[in-house]
């Protein structure tokens, strides 16, 4: 099914299981008052006829009353996520439509150097990470953002490639995914801070005695409060069980107030945590690596969902601590505070190592899943081959993946040796340096595991290198000239290395003067080959093209060029081979009023 008719139907269904829920709650609002109102009646009318009718019917009206109140939250989520998978749905149409500025850019995971993240928009406004991303925790972000930084090695990629196939055909699943996310975002503090707690030494249970004194203390007070009550024991007894009681509490508050402050805070992120992996894990899917990233939550006796769900019940209780009027007599008889603190340190004894296991791995499901959507939205991208040998890249119908459909216009690629530079010369706006960001966001799409904007794709593995879009840097006082050479020598290092590098090259060495210019750049090319790399670099200087004739079976002439008709220029932006011939600066510098 084409992805846009999918969305609208999904839309339709939603809409109409939002209208029936909004019912449900309609009638659960009526059916409270009722009880409301019932219970009072009952009361009034039953009470001449003996209590004991009157309380049987109340008890009754109450269980209901209550057990419609339990449905009724019940119901507000559901409406509450209905609403969220209509939104998800909605902006998924959007993006359909080249709209995707409603889902996070990944600004905040912007490397400060990178080979290749600039050049390429891996972030920021309509950037690749932009494009792809249906994460919501931060973990997500994360995986998706170090994904698209660094190539996977060869087994890695295609173990994604079946894990974002088997999800491609359970898109509902990754939208309830998405939608239970969204609900209470987890943010990589809430992480952090768990995974402290948990590894940091125990304050209250590493004193023995408490294994039996929580239990022990409780059953001599209940029987000092129960028997005071029945007369067997004086008041000075009970004042006596009050004192103790109490001072016993108020000298371990300090480690209960610590520990609480260290994550009461995280509840509403727990939640979100525990309904993500539930669904994961009562999910079945056939690709290895999603059954290996669902071993993950698994674990002896109980499974990771119901130890969260177990972790956020215990700081439910001890919320309670905030509530005078229960907390006091709670204390008093049971050391309520304490009780819960000692839970939650059997519970980082029973969990510790692994919690850091379950959001990280939450991260990985998150970028799986927007890898699929992807895959699902674009029916016709086409996953790559991933080929053992360096070198070797070929594609068919390549294309821009930030560029609507409509307007984007696909090319071909075809470099299958090391030492080999592929020279693109062209007029100015002919498409030079969006074709060099076609080749490169798709060589980042396959390292990844992800599908490619191509008919056809073979590619090696490799680390992707360019030199494209440079900046003068004033804070480190750098000129733009300076930026370059300081790149092109960390590019330079690893082609010495030897290293399996492809490199792109736009303009390179544009802040000195022309001669100096061909200069550098007829001896990187010539480097290029003797340490066995491989590039395409894009030029105006039509020289170097010249170079061909030295190095036959190295470097590779190609152009784009314009069409001029009078003062107009025709471009088709489509790759052709040999060397461009066509000139159009001068006609573009007439346009803005330089007289030539």
């Amino acid at each position: 099914m084409i992805a846009a008719t999918y969305y609208e139907t999904r839309l339709q269904q939603l809409r109409k299981t939002y209208q029936e829920l909004v019912k449900k709650k309609n009638i659960f609002a009526f059916i409270r008052f009722a009880c409301v109102v019932a219970i009072g009646f009952s009361a009034w009318l039953l009470w001449p006829f003996g209590w004991y009718y009157a309380i049987a019917v109340i008890a009754v009206l109450l269980f209901v009353f209550i057990r419609i109140v339990y449905r009724d939250m019940a119901n507000r989520w559901r409406i509450k996520n209905a609403l969220t998978l209509i939104k998800i749905n909605e902006n998924e149409l959007k993006a359909l439509q080249h709209d995707f500025k409603s889902f996070g850019n990944g600004n905040e995971y912007t490397p400060k150097d990178h080979y290749y993240a600039n050049d390429m928009d891996i972030f920021g406004s309509a950037s690749l990470f932009q494009f792809i991303n249906r994460t919501v925790s931060a973990m997500g972000g994360e995986r998706l953002s170090a994904w698209l930084l660094e190539p996977a090695r060869e087994a890695v990629i295609a173990a994604r490639q079946e894990a974002v196939k088997d999800l491609r055909n359970n898109i509902v699943w990754c939208q309830e995914l998405q939608a239970f996310g969204k609900e209470n975002p987890i943010q990589l503090s809430t992480r952090d801070q768990l995974s402290l707690w948990v590894q940091a030494p125990a304050s209250l249970s590493n004193f023995a005695g408490w294994k039996w004194l929580r239990y022990l203390l409780p059953a001599v007070s209940i029987s000092v409060t129960v028997s005071f009550i029945f007369g067997y024991l004086p008041l000075s007894a009970l004042y006596a069980n009050i004192f103790v009681m109490s001072l016993i509490a108020a000298t371990q508050e300090k480690r209960v107030q610590h520990m609480h402050q260290q994550l009461s805070n995280k509840v509403d992120e727990l939640s979100s945590l525990q309904q993500s992996i539930l669904h994961i894990e009562q999910a079945h899917f056939t690709a290895p690596l999603l059954q290996a990233l669902q071993q993950n939550f698994a674990s002896e006796g109980m499974p990771a969902s119901a130890g969260i769900l177990r972790l956020k019940k215990i700081l439910d209780r001890m919320d309670l601590r905030f509530n005078l009027v229960l907390v006091i007599p709670l204390n008093i008889l049971l050391l309520w505070n304490i009780q819960q603190a000692l839970s939650l340190e059997k519970w980082k004894t029973a969990y510790d190592l692994r919690v850091r296991k379950w959001f990280n791995s939450l991260g990985d499901w998150e970028a799986l899943s927007s890898f699929a959507v992807l895959h699902f939205n674009q029916h016709d991208w086409v996953f790559p081959i991933i080929l053992p040998s360096h070198f070797y890249i070929k594609a068919a119908g390549l294309g821009h993946p930030l560029i609507a459909q409509e307007k984007r216009v696909n090319n071909e690629i075809d470099i299958e040796q090391k030492a080999a530079v592929m020279l693109v010369t062209g007029s100015n706006m002919a498409g030079k340096s969006t074709y060099l960001r076609s080749i490169g966001i798709n060589i980042i799409l396959a390292m990844a595991g992800a599908p490619v904007c191509a008919k056809t794709f073979e590619c090696s593995v490799v680390q992707l290198m360019s030199s494209m879009r440079i900046t003068d840097n004033l804070e480190e006082s750098t000129s733009t000239f300076y930026a370059e050479l300081k790149k092109l020598k960390t590019i330079i290092e690893k082609v010495n290395e030897k290293a399996p590098v492809f490199v792109l090259l736009d303009e390179i060495l544009r802040g000195t003067n022309s001669l100096d210019r061909h200069t550098g750049s007829k001896a990187l090319i010539k480097q290029l080959i003797a340490k066995e790399a491989v590039a395409v670099l894009a030029t105006h200087d039509v020289d170097l093209a010249t170079l061909q004739s030295e190095f036959t079976h190295h470097i590779y002439n190609y152009h784009f060029d314009v069409q001029v008709n009078g003062e107009e220029l025709y471009f088709d932006y489509k790759l052709k081979p040999g060397v461009c011939q066509s000139l159009n600066a001068s006609i573009l510098m007439k346009k803005i009023g330089i007289e030539i």
